[in-house]
């Protein structure tokens, strides 16, 4: 493990700006009806300690699981810091989860407690909190949780704030990130302090954040990008961190905030490109981008539209960024960095640098990190002090997980290019056989699907077919314009030009049989996606797969699937 300074680790990033600028502001969090409340360093540190304090009081044994099902927001912060403090350990849920997921990490984590926060659909999530555990609410959680549950204000308005510098081992088990799972049960990942600040340390090596910048808190913090990035970004660097306040107010949250980073999932990218075509036809865009003086006039004007106006970083990840969207956004005047990690090693393996015109892979190793290719089936593997400890009470699946010679089997298959830039190209596990006995990577495939604009997902399959079929999700417009005949067909004419274009891009054996029109909307709540709208693959062909031979059968180029 690398030396980590003491002064780097969490807790005593809270003491640091606690004593350094107390009154500093450095959360702002919407309330509804347009009221922003502000927390200074003094009043974040003064509430952890009253909660932490609280939660010692409880008697449970240190090192117990905490956890906390909320939509990001200030106390969600506050809550992981105050379980840390308190000598526990924090277990984020994703805030969409069904209840039956919920239960089940729940219990398998042993938690001795839940923080119910911001939330929408909780009554239906509530099943799966198992009877008798006990749960405390936020200012903004729903009114049947505030009613149930001791909120935080009272909680700290009642109990002392523990004082001193209470310190965690660098080495002690700091949080249970459990995996949003394509495939099979979520896994807890086990972290450390130590590895959360070694994170952090590497990731500003490439991306330099400052105390001056502002960041807008919206992807679920239950995912390891935004709690690297932001959560561990704010505690060593004291930005301002400001939080959505919901999808309906999300350019206005933006507009509050003018971040000056922003990381964001392909999905949403591709929201924002579809936002500024509906308003611009993507031909009159291009035209007037080309012209001097009005090009510059049109990017600062989207630019500042989107929010995006005063954004000096830019990233994206989670997922693989299609690259005529990194052109496009390239063209507009705002690079996009591409990042590659995942939970089992908190999100830090690769970036592009920025400056650099590294567009079509994930860049080259964050400083630290080691990678070789497997010759065996091309898998990437690597090594850092970032490595999870291994899967919680999973010792079988650790072991999987991890060679013997301490390397992380990450599943995806890779290029390293000459430039030491690396290449994603799929998932080992995703390739699939045609009856013809040719293998195909639906990843680079779906890459270009999803470009167009109608697309709001999609998925490449066809095991045991004589080609690949692609099927594809309509975006909400798509599907609410695809009602009359007329408009339908206008549709599918269009959809069929894209598999050409696709195709014609595609060796023989690659090329689409048909583009299968979906309009269900795949879901967190249907399972057909995960939390960070990763396309659950398995979910999909289950719900799908008796269909495949009588739509090749068809015969048509798109086919209205239902």
């Amino acid at each position: 493990m690398a030396t980590i300074p003491a002064d780097s680790l969490a807790l005593q990033r809270l003491y640091h700006w606690e004593r350094q600028t107390p009154d500093r502001i450095t959360l702002s969090q919407p309330m509804g009806g347009g009221r922003v409340q502000d927390f200074s360093w003094a009043q974040v540190a003064d509430q952890v300690r009253r909660m932490a304090a609280h939660l010692k009081a409880q008697g449970w044994e240190p090192g117990s699981k905490v956890a906390i099902l909320s939509k990001n927001c200030a106390w969600w912060l506050m809550s992981d810091l105050a379980i840390w403090m308190a000598g526990h350990v924090s277990v984020p849920l994703y805030p969409t989860l069904a209840p039956d997921t919920i239960r089940q990490i729940l219990e398998h984590s042993e938690a001795k407690a839940l923080f119910v926060g911001k939330l929408d659909g909780w009554d239906g999530m509530k099943p799966g909190v198992p009877a008798g555990l006990p749960c405390y609410s936020y200012p903004l959680s729903p009114d049947s949780a505030r009613a149930e549950y001791e909120g935080w204000d009272a909680i700290c308005a009642r109990t002392a704030p523990l004082s001193g510098d209470i310190l965690r081992g660098a080495d002690e088990l700091c949080t249970l990130i459990y995996t949003s799972g394509t495939t099979g049960n979520p896994k807890g990942v086990m972290h450390s302090f130590a590895g959360f600040a070694w994170a952090i340390q590497s990731g500003l090596a490439r991306i330099p954040l400052h105390g001056e910048d502002r960041m807008l808190s919206y992807l679920p913090l239950a995912h390891v990008v935004e709690r690297v990035l932001v959560e561990h970004g704010w505690l060593r660097t004291g930005m301002h961190l400001f939080f959505a306040e919901s999808l309906d107010t999300f350019t206005a949250d933006l507009q509050r905030a003018l971040p000056t980073v922003f990381f964001s999932v392909p999905r949403l990218w591709v929201k924002f490109q579809q936002g500024v075509h509906a308003k611009m036809p993507p031909a009159k865009l291009e035209r007037l981008l080309g012209i001097p003086l009005i090009g510059g006039l049109v990017r600062r004007k989207i630019l500042k539209a989107l929010g995006l106006n005063q954004c000096r970083i830019a990233a994206g990840g989670a997922a693989p960024m299609p690259l005529a969207l990194l052109q496009w956004y390239e063209r507009l005047g705002l690079p996009i960095n591409e990042g590659y990690g995942m939970t089992e090693n908190l999100a830090v393996s690769h970036i592009t640098v920025p400056g650099k015109n590294q567009q079509g892979t994930v860049g080259p190793a964050y400083d630290g990190v080691e990678t070789r290719i497997d010759p065996a089936n091309g898998e990437l593997q690597m090594r850092s002090p970032a490595l999870m400890l291994g899967y919680y009470k999973e010792p079988g699946l650790s072991r999987e997980a991890i060679t013997e010679d301490g390397w992380l089997r990450t599943g995806d298959k890779a290029e390293l290019r000459a430039d030491g830039c690396l290449r994603i190209t799929g998932r080992v596990k995703d390739l699939f056989k045609t009856s013809k006995g040719k293998y195909v990577a639906p990843a680079p495939i779906e890459d270009r699907l999803v470009m167009h604009p109608a697309v709001e997902a999609c998925m490449v399959t066809g095991a045991n077919l004589g080609q690949p079929l692609g099927l594809v999700m309509l975006s909400p417009d798509a599907a609410q314009r695809s009602g009359s005949q007329a408009d339908r067909e206008q549709l599918m004419a269009q959809l069929s030009q894209h598999l050409d274009d696709v195709n014609a891009r595609l060796d023989p054996h690659e090329q689409l049989d048909c583009l299968v029109v979906l309009k269900t909307p795949w879901t967190v709540d249907n399972g057909f996606i995960t939390p960070t709208f990763k396309v659950k693959r398995n979910k999909v062909e289950e719900a799908y797969a008796t269909q495949f031979e009588k739509w090749v059968a068809k015969r048509d180029k798109v086919i209205m699937g239902d």
